[in-house]
């Protein structure tokens, strides 16, 4: 058993540092030191991947030409919509108010019809960083990244700075590694830092491979129930061992 957020740090060959997580159901920013995840350096934002979806659905009902077709997206494939049509602008205030920026985007539904994308595709991966487009009174994503560092002891929080990671399939919008890197820059400029965003093409299943790293590890045997133990005890035993 262990932190998703200290594996996906694993992923990345570190031990300390900070994990930003964008998954399907939650995200999460995790401060790690030296393995040891700071349970007061941890935070939950309720917006995520799947909420990201919805929200993007209810945007598009707004392009009446297209309703059939809106219509009938399944889960999946409004999914496929998002991943493939939506990104992180670096200046989201900029683009809606110039229309003229903004770059459309065309989508395919496996029936055959076109959906046209326009401000759409900026607007939905929004409110990781702006909650309150989806009425959640939480802290933006960048701004409880800043309360987890902030919870790090102090001998070792410039260590975790150079050491900010992203992970999960919410984490792959083209531009959020660089909107997280600004927006951290802006609110810890005074910490006499430059932060750097470490960003792998992997990281949409960065919990997995550090995963499978941790667990090769002799050090790590003391994190495992064992087969027999489970058979002995079932399944409710991890509460005991853990």
């Amino acid at each position: 058993v262990a932190n998703t957020g200290f594996l996906s740090l694993c992923a990345h060959g570190r031990v300390t540092g900070l994990a930003v997580e964008a998954g399907a159901a939650l995200c999460h920013t995790t401060a790690v030191v030296a393995g040891q995840t700071l349970r007061e350096g941890t935070r939950c934002l309720g917006v995520a991947g799947e909420l990201l979806s919805r929200h993007l659905q209810r945007l598009l009902l707004h392009s009446p030409a297209e309703l059939a077709a809106l219509q009938a997206l399944t889960t999946r494939v409004l999914t496929q919509l998002k991943e493939q049509c939506c990104y992180v602008s670096l200046d989201y205030e900029g683009e809606l108010l110039e229309p003229g920026c903004q770059q459309p985007a065309r989508f395919q539904t496996p029936d055959g019809r076109w959906i046209t994308l326009g401000k759409e595709r900026f607007c939905c991966p929004e409110p990781l960083f702006r909650p309150e487009l989806l009425q959640h009174s939480c802290p933006g994503l960048h701004r409880l990244a800043r309360q987890s560092l902030q919870a790090v002891p102090e001998h070792a929080r410039r260590h975790v700075l150079g050491n900010i990671v992203l992970a999960g399939g919410s984490s792959m919008f083209p531009g959020f590694p660089e909107r997280m890197c600004v927006e951290l820059n802006l609110l810890l400029r005074g910490a006499g830092a430059h932060v750097e965003v470490l960003a792998n093409p992997g990281r949409a299943a960065a919990a997995w491979a550090g995963g499978a790293m941790a667990a090769s590890l002799t050090s790590f045997q003391h994190a495992w129930m064992t087969k027999g133990d489970y058979q002995e005890h079932g399944a409710e035993y991890v509460h005991t061992r853990f």
